[in-house]
């Protein structure tokens, strides 16, 4: 009380005579140092009044209570919300409550380049490119059969999928409107047959490409695949032996898959989904009334309707299903 009442007098006392000094004070510079009276800095706290704004009129300078009261300056847009009326908010809705941080122990895996790559030309594949599927049974009894045959002299083992790849091959010549891609203003067609073999590895999905497939023989096709699959998995693929491709086989049957549909690889038109081969029973031979067993394998091939349409992809499918139920057509 007694600060008040000095700073009151000094105030009324030198009013006078610091009018002429008043005119020439100017409020303090960013960073200078500020003088001011205790009271008036208190009370400048709790109006929100910033005092380098203010012209002093105590001794050289100097802001007292009486600046402080007398300040005309627009309050900041704190002390307007300081003193608003403040609004009851509603209390949250069970559903609006933020929900407790999970107590599952979890671990954040850096993306590869090439599992970016794959998610990137992926996501391109199903957003751009129009989609549709066909599904046939293939029978494979009597490939089984030449299979074991061949196999029993054989240096190197021949796989189901080595046979697959080959009828493809054969199949895209016959149908070599599959054997495209899609180039906005044109169709490129191929002479040969490039497959591609979808190949699980540490990092990711990759597809090693057999070059000519239709010009190789059965065992050079299973001796490549060989090659190319061990590279695969070693991470140590040629740019040249999985960038390209006109066609690619995606073969899940050895893990048990019955069924399933497989993402196109641009630029390609098509890729060929293989499941597992089980025991069905179908209509006989002789009388289709008198049911046998028989060892069916069930493809699935995506298509791209901008290249090929539902006829050309089930004439392709027709000519495949031939060539393995009739597999002795491969080694020719």
């Amino acid at each position: 009380r007694q600060m008040c009442i000095r700073d009151r007098y000094m105030g009324s006392q030198q009013q006078q005579q610091q009018t002429t000094q008043q005119q020439t004070i100017q409020p303090p510079r960013e960073g200078e140092r500020i003088f001011a009276s205790p009271l008036a800095r208190k009370t400048a706290k709790e109006r929100n009044v910033d005092l380098t704004q203010i012209k002093g009129s105590g001794p050289e300078g100097r802001i007292i209570l009486q600046d402080v009261e007398n300040f005309k300056g627009v309050a900041s847009a704190q002390q307007q919300a300081a003193t608003a009326p403040k609004k009851e908010k509603p209390a949250a809705s069970k559903t609006q409550q933020a929900a407790p941080a999970t107590q599952n122990p979890f671990e954040d895996i850096e993306v590869t380049n090439v599992r970016a790559t794959i998610a990137k030309r992926l996501t391109e594949s199903k957003q751009n490119i129009p989609h549709y599927y066909l599904t046939i049974e293939v029978e494979m009894d009597s490939l089984m059969k030449l299979r074991a045959q061949i196999n029993e002299n054989a240096t190197s083992k021949i796989s189901v999928n080595d046979f697959i790849i080959k009828a493809s091959a054969k199949a895209l010549l016959d149908v070599p409107e599959v054997n495209s891609q899609w180039h906005g203003t044109y169709i490129r067609q191929f002479k040969n047959a490039d497959i591609s073999v979808a190949v699980g590895s540490d990092n990711g999905l990759i597809t090693p490409i057999v070059h000519n497939a239709n010009n190789k023989p059965l065992e050079a096709v299973a001796s490549q695949m060989k090659e190319l699959v061990a590279k695969a998995k070693a991470n140590k693929l040629q740019p040249n032996e999985f960038i390209g491709g006109t066609f690619t086989i995606s073969n899940l049957g050895m893990f048990g898959v019955s069924d399933f549909i497989a993402v196109i690889n641009p630029p390609q038109s098509c890729i060929l989904a293989v499941s597992q081969t089980e025991k069905r029973l179908v209509p006989g031979l002789q009388d289709p009334n008198v049911p046998r067993v028989a060892s069916v394998m069930t493809v699935t091939l995506s298509c791209d309707h901008r290249v090929v349409d539902g006829l050309v992809g089930s004439k392709w499918l027709q000519r495949f299903k031939h060539y393995i139920e009739h597999p002795i057509s491969i080694l020719v």
